[in-house]
C-alpha cells in the first residue's frame, strides 16, 4: 500500500464529527495530513481527534456552520494558523431530504419554504463558500492547491429524493465548472458522489441499522455490497493526494455501479 499521501499537507475537512469526514480524518492522517476538523457537533468531532491522535495524527477541532461564511473563512484561517498554510479542503457536509412525519420521504410540493433553504443553504452555499475561502487562501500561497467536495450519486441520476438531488446536482456542475474557472491557477476541483451509506446521515440516532436492512441496501448496487465511509473517503484520499494530478472537473462515483445502470 503507497503510504503518505498527504504527508506534511495542511487540510481542512468539513463535516468531520461522524461518517465519511470522520473516516476520511482518519484516514487522510494516516497519510501524514495536519487536519483542522470541522463540524457544528463539537462533541463528535472531539472524539474524531482522539481517534485521529490515537494513530499518532496531528489535528485540531473548529466550530463551523458551513451555512455561515464567516465560519468558513475562519476554518480556513485556523489551518493556516496551526499549519502556516491550506493545501486541500474537503468540503463534504451535507444534510439529507426533509422527511415527514412518518419518516418518508417528503416530496416536493410537501415541503416548506424554510425546508428548501435550510437544504440549499448547507448543501450548495456551505461548498460555494468553502470553495471561496480555499481560493482566496490558495492565490495568498500563490497558487496551486486541491478541492475535493462531497456530492452524491443523487447529483448525477434521479434517486434520492427532488430536494435533496437537486442541490447535489448543483455540486457537480459547480465542480465541473469550477475546475474550468481555477485551472489557470494551478487549483484542481473534483468531487466524490457517493451512494447511500448506513451512517448518521441515513440513520440519525437510531443507532447502526439491523443486518436486515443492511442486506436490503446491498441489493441495490451491482456490485451487491452497501457503501461504506472508509469506501468515500479512500477516493476523496485520491483526489486530494499527487496520484490525481493531472485530474480535475471529474464527480467519481462511489457507488457499486448503480449510476452505471442495473444488472441484467
Amino acid at each position: 500500500m503507497i503510504e503518505g499521501l498527504l504527508k506534511g499537507k495542511s487540510v481542512v475537512i468539513t463535516g468531520a464529527a461522524s461518517g465519511v469526514g470522520r473516516a476520511a480524518a482518519e484516514l487522510f492522517a494516516q497519510h501524514g495530513a495536519r487536519l483542522i476538523c470541522a463540524d457544528i457537533a463539537m462533541d463528535l468531532v472531539e472524539e474524531t481527534l482522539v481517534a485521529v491522535k490515537a494513530i499518532g495524527g496531528e489535528a485540531r477541532a473548529v466550530r463551523c456552520d458551513v451555512s455561515k461564511k464567516s465560519e468558513v473563512v475562519a476554518a480556513v484561517a485556523a489551518a493556516v494558523e496551526a499549519y502556516g498554510r491550506l493545501d486541500v479542503i474537503y468540503n463534504n457536509v451535507g444534510i439529507p431530504s426533509p422527511k415527514t412525519e412518518q419518516g418518508m420521504m417528503a416530496k416536493l410540493t410537501d415541503t416548506t419554504d424554510e425546508q428548501i433553504q435550510k437544504l440549499y443553504a448547507v448543501n450548495v452555499n456551505g461548498v460555494i463558500y468553502g470553495c471561496q475561502a480555499a481560493i482566496e487562501q490558495f492565490r495568498i500561497q500563490g497558487g496551486g492547491g486541491v478541492i475535493v467536495n462531497t456530492a452524491s450519486v443523487a447529483g448525477l441520476i434521479g434517486w434520492g429524493g427532488v430536494l435533496y438531488g437537486s442541490t447535489k446536482g448543483a455540486v457537480v456542475n459547480l465542480t465541473r465548472t469550477l475546475a474550468i474557472e481555477a485551472s489557470g491557477e494551478g487549483i484542481r476541483v473534483n468531487s466524490v458522489c457517493p451512494a447511500g451509506m448506513a451512517t448518521r446521515f441515513i440513520t440519525g440516532d437510531r443507532g447502526p441499522l439491523p443486518d436486515a436492512a443492511l442486506a436490503g441496501m446491498a441489493k441495490a448496487y451491482p456490485l451487491g455490497r452497501v457503501i461504506d465511509p472508509l469506501d468515500t473517503a479512500k477516493a476523496a484520499l485520491f483526489l486530494a493526494s499527487d496520484l490525481s494530478s493531472n485530474i480535475t472537473g471529474v464527480n467519481l462515483p462511489v457507488d457499486g455501479g448503480l449510476s452505471a445502470g442495473k444488472p441484467l
